[in-house]
């Protein structure tokens, strides 16, 4: 077995991989009922479904052609892009009360995206 196999081998464990993590990701977006748990399918698990997608893709350009790392780039984009933008999606739904608020914390304070800043409490007739 040669070099070329076996990297032929990895590519096709990794594009299994993918497709079974982004099968997973799909149907527990379909299957979920409210939008918290929605937001947990696609961004926990679609992200490594298409990290290993993108793994083969490159593996497979390294055995059969020149390499490749474009894929690289389209991951690191991928693995800071995604928690961020579920963070922003999530804190949507809890300050639209789609979901279940979060547990009390504890001393009585209250959770960072739930603080009311001075300039929030300004009276909306008198805004410049």
């Amino acid at each position: 077995m040669n070099w070329a196999e076996i990297g032929t081998y990895a590519a096709a464990v990794f594009l299994l991989v993918g497709a079974l993590f982004t099968l997973v990701g799909a149907i527990g977006l379909l299957r979920f009922n409210d939008a918290m748990t929605r937001l947990h399918a696609p961004t926990k698990v679609g992200t490594v479904g298409i990290g290993a997608l993108l793994l083969a893709s490159m593996t497979a350009s390294f055995v059969f052609g020149e390499g490749s790392f474009h894929e690289l780039l389209i991951m690191a984009f991928l693995f800071v892009t995604a928690p961020i933008s579920a963070n922003f999606m999530s804190k949507v739904n809890i300050h639209r009360k789609t979901c279940v608020p979060p547990p009390v914390p504890p001393h009585g304070e209250t959770w960072s995206t739930l603080v009311k800043d001075e300039i929030d409490q300004v009276p909306t007739g008198t805004q410049s």
